[in-house]
């Protein structure tokens, strides 16, 4: 079975995509792989962002927080946290665009950040599942 990965919004396909390399032309693979200065950076933010498990779980914990956000201090009590790490997992939150900082010190997931958490999160992990399935 080869799998694809469907981008789609109000039932319309807006973006398809082969999981299997023999499905891939070689010219559109070439097209997708082109990135500008402006993407690769803004990827290496993200991907930095979310490269330690302890920004992970950050990020989860806000996400499942009732009303969104979290204080400094919750995050040390709720997870075990110094304040030390605490401090350079929000920095880094921040620097890759998924944490922003309210004026009363609370923080929040950027409205693009939980979108690309959740995405980055829950349909990647579903998608190793699958391709290990298949």
């Amino acid at each position: 079975m080869k799998l694809k990965l469907l981008l789609k919004k109000n039932g319309q396909v807006l973006f398809e995509m082969p999981l299997s390399m023999e499905d891939w032309t070689k010219p559109r693979l070439e097209r997708e792989l082109t990135f500008s200065d402006l993407e690769l950076e803004r990827f290496s933010k993200l991907f930095d962002a979310l490269s330690h498990g302890t920004r992970l779980k950050m990020m989860t914990r806000l996400l499942g927080d009732d009303d969104l956000t979290l204080g400094f201090g919750e995050f040390m009590r709720d997870l075990g946290l110094n304040p030390k790490t605490v401090w350079e997992s929000t920095r880094k939150l921040q620097e890759g665009g998924l944490l922003v900082r309210s004026k009363d010190g609370r923080y929040r997931a950027s409205e693009p950040g939980a979108a690309e958490f959740l995405l980055l999160s829950l349909a990647l992990r579903r998608l190793f599942k699958a391709v290990e399935e298949s």
